[in-house]
């Protein structure tokens, strides 16, 4: 089992570990909360006032991801950090997981805090869940921004070494039996990524809002395939960010907070003179 288990490492997907910030963030009483939704005590803080901004974080994070971006948005929004379920405080006892399924959760969020739309802003299986929920539920996004998301788990979406990584390690430790709750809650979202998504280019044609697609030039996400959400999205902004691997909102957090802002408040799609 110990490739899978150096693979759930590879799997989050180039995140860095963050100082410890001022505030806890994912473990700040003052600021959490839990709410029933779907079956799940969904683990979340908010902080700010303003219009809502919900933030999602990638594979086998939680929403301490965002320890660099919260202090920035909170000026202006209402921001809503959530742990996705079967992540972080998030704790979820099934078997199965999908991206349908957790943007269901967030859809079910929104209704449970009387927000009838929001910004959503997703980093890697975020961004994927951001693109999931503008499909789903529509009327609940208001803008988006995903950073170092796919469409689908293969070669042509993600670096041929990363991709066959997965496959090993799927390969090799296929069918456990775990008695253990945390190794099997691992290994179900380490095959979240293994298997999924699988949204065709054309899907996105559906997404009406406005998009922000990023990646940095060193990403895990093919530069290609970035670009072709972009593309097939009928409203969208794209930045690939030099020198940046995957961490893009923590890499270049500064850069990126403010490039954020000006979308979700931009009055145009025009994308602003440099």
């Amino acid at each position: 089992m110990k490739a899978f288990f150096f693979l759930l490492v590879v799997l989050q997907l180039g995140q860095l570990a963050v100082a410890q910030p001022a505030i806890p963030y994912g473990h700040n009483p003052a600021a959490g909360h839990y709410q029933l939704v779907r079956g799940v005590k969904l683990y979340y803080e908010t902080y700010g006032q303003g219009p809502p901004l919900l933030l999602l974080h990638g594979n086998g994070d939680n929403l301490t991801a965002f320890a660099k971006n919260i202090p920035y948005f909170a000026q202006r929004y209402r921001v809503i950090a959530v742990d996705s379920r079967a992540h972080g405080k998030s704790i979820d006892a099934g078997d199965s997981l999908s991206f349908e399924m957790m943007a269901d959760d967030f859809d079910a969020l929104l209704t449970s805090l009387r927000i009838d739309s929001a910004y959503v802003l997703g980093w890697s299986d975020g961004g994927i869940n951001a693109l999931v929920l503008a499909l789903r539920h529509p009327e609940k996004v208001k803008k988006l921004v995903a950073t170092g998301a796919n469409l689908w788990p293969d070669s042509t979406a993600l670096l041929p070494g990363l991709w066959r990584q997965q496959q090993q390690g799927y390969q090799e430790n296929r069918n456990p039996k775990f008695t253990d709750p945390k190794r099997k809650n691992d290994w179900k979202i380490f095959c979240l990524d293994v298997f999924q998504p699988n949204i065709p280019l054309a899907a996105l044609h559906r997404i009406r809002v406005p998009a922000f697609i990023i990646a940095g030039d060193r990403d895990v996400i093919v530069p290609e395939h970035t670009v072709a959400i972009y593309r097939n999205l009928p409203h969208a902004w794209l930045w690939i960010v030099p020198s940046s691997g995957h961490a893009t909102l923590q890499e270049h957090a500064d850069e990126f907070n403010r490039k954020a802002d000006e979308f979700f408040r931009a009055k145009t799609m025009r994308p602003p003179a440099r």
